[in-house]
């Protein structure tokens, strides 16, 4: 494929842009080192991020890639269709959970990162086990986004998939580098902006073109292929209920949505910004789904694109793109790129920093170094940040991995860190014990109960299911089945533990985790970071300064 220069160059524009206002916000964040800690504002901008800055930098943490181009290629694929278009609602729903649930004890507490409250309460051992699939998940969102961003450039620009993944992420590298979080949410302000007049300057070209049969027929009566507006068995149910769980409620165990309340000025102000981004991410999916009912009622044949279709290509991730190059004028395909490209870095930057952050405090600062001075966790994160981009990079480089990289981080955050989260937060049974036992029995379950899309046999098939194409198709919603055994279970194992120890039937001195040991935080007068205290027998627990009780 030749090289669109036009399209390069105005690829390199955007990225100029971005770095620009980048290099920018890290002039303000300098300034404010001089009077906060790193960790204030490297990691939360000083927990000073106003209501309009705070709600683009939301809504823009989410509305990536893999949402923009998700959200086409599920109401172009003839297999799904607009009712499979889970994406605006699934973050609809996350962002209205979040701030009427966790927003408010979030902030309201002063935590750094989500993995703070596991760590104030259950300390060392538990706080390994959860930072792991969190920064997992991470990863995988990471290489998701940036493999997206490389199939799109790829697909119009015509640069090799490789380097574009590797220009688009050193952009992204450099500037959260330079400021962390006020890089991060100002650079959001302009994506934000660029996938919104951009997506919406391409839609009228689209419709102007004479190829395309009108949606509003196709919706119902397609020439081409099914109805674009799709359809549910009845036998899809339980795996629909399930997607859409999966990701509108375990978003609420990611780091970067839950940086973005910890960052606000207040918790109100970190209410408003979720129930605003729950509209303005959907406002943001119409262009989206717009296009994609375009290329459902086109017939490609008719374009410079040919047959097979896209679909028939295994190209249907790479549809927006496609109807952009093939349906309007070559400028507004750059226009186009400009949009998507700023969709993807959104998402790239708010998975470095994610990264960086629960590292940074988690592992380095409360367990491997406690005594690190300011300046050498600001070198640790900096390390930490361009250590993830080299492995997201590398990852990208795994066959399938938009799928696999989904599944992966989506299962993680939904049915091993959400019920721990709930617990934790609002359950004063929950303990060390519990949340053990939780994690091996929510991580066994999820691997037993097998998932056809990575190829993963199912060992576990609950009754009432059937097999097609030798794969058995669980008739339950599995991820939320799982969730919701990890939940009963962290509750159940923790009163039993509890009521042992209590009771004397087993020993305090069995006791490993200190569950019988009242522990009294204190305060740290400089800042609201967690801070170590000992016990009796020396275990180190973290206490943030507005806990009153581990």
């Amino acid at each position: 494929m030749a090289l669109n220069i036009p399209g390069l160059i105005a690829m390199i524009g955007f990225y100029v842009a971005v770095l620009a206002t980048g290099i920018w916000a890290s002039k303000k964040a300098k300034a404010k080192t001089t009077s906060g800690t790193v960790t204030e504002v490297v990691m939360l901008g000083e927990r000073s991020i106003n209501l309009a800055i705070g709600i683009f930098t939301m809504t823009a943490s989410w509305v990536g890639g893999g949402y923009i181009l998700g959200t086409a290629e599920a109401v172009y694929n003839p297999n799904k269709g607009l009712i499979w278009a889970q994406m605006p609602l699934q973050y609809a729903l996350a962002y209205i959970v979040g701030g009427l649930f966790f927003a408010k004890p979030m902030r309201e507490r002063k935590y750094v990162t989500v993995i703070d409250p596991f760590q104030i309460r259950y300390g060392k051992i538990m706080t390994v086990l959860m930072v792991i699939p969190a920064l997992v998940g991470d990863m995988f969102n990471l290489a998701c986004s940036l493999t997206a961003l490389g199939g799109m450039v790829s697909t119009i620009i015509g640069l090799q998939h490789v380097y574009s993944v590797m220009i688009s992420a050193a952009v992204a590298i450099i500037y959260t580098l330079l400021g962390g979080l006020y890089s991060v949410a100002y650079t959001d302000v302009i994506q934000l902006i660029f996938i919104f007049i951009g997506l919406w300057l391409c839609v009228p070209f689209l419709f102007l073109s004479p190829i395309p049969l009108d949606i509003s027929i196709t919706a119902f009566n397609n020439t081409y292929q099914p109805p674009w507006i799709g359809q549910l068995k009845t036998r899809d149910i339980p795996v629909w209920l399930d997607e859409f769980l999966t990701l509108g409620l375990g978003a609420m165990s990611f780091q970067s949505f839950q940086q973005r309340n910890l960052s606000s000025v207040s918790p109100a102000k970190a209410q408003i910004t979720c129930f605003a981004a729950a509209v303005l991410s959907v406002i943001v999916s119409v262009p989206s789904t717009l296009i994609g009912a375009v290329a459902a009622s086109t017939d490609w044949n008719q374009t410079d694109y040919g047959t097979p279709s896209p679909y028939e290509r295994n190209e249907a991730h790479k549809i927006l793109p496609l109807s952009l190059e093939n349906l309007a004028p070559s400028y507004v395909s750059i226009i186009g790129i400009g949009a998507i490209t700023a969709a993807a870095m959104s998402s790239i930057d708010s998975f470095l920093l994610s990264v960086a952050c629960m590292f940074t405090s988690n592992l380095y600062k409360n367990i491997i170094r406690k005594k690190a001075s300011d300046k050498e966790l600001q070198l640790v994160i900096r390390i930490t940040v361009v250590v993830a981009g080299s492995i997201g990079i590398a990852l990208t480089f795994i066959e399938n991995s938009i799928v696999f990289f989904w599944i992966l981080s989506a299962d993680m955050a939904y049915c091993i860190v959400f019920p721990q989260l709930i617990c934790v937060l609002f359950s004063e049974i929950s303990n060390t014990y519990g949340a053990v036992v939780g994690f091996v029995l929510s991580l066994l379950l999820r691997l037993l109960s097998g998932e056809p899309l990575i190829g993963l046999p199912s060992v576990i098939c609950f009754p009432g299911g059937e097999i097609i194409d030798d794969v058995y198709i669980q008739p339950v919603p599995v991820r939320t089945v799982v969730a919701l055994c990890a939940f009963l279970c962290i509750l159940l194992f923790s009163y039993i533990f509890a009521s042992l120890f209590r009771r004397g039937i087993l020993p305090k001195r069995w006791d490993v985790f200190g569950i019988t040991k009242i522990t009294v935080p204190t305060l740290d007068n400089q800042n609201s970071v967690p801070i170590s205290l000992n016990d009796a027998d020396g275990e180190s627990l973290m206490m943030s300064s507005d806990v009153t009780k581990s």
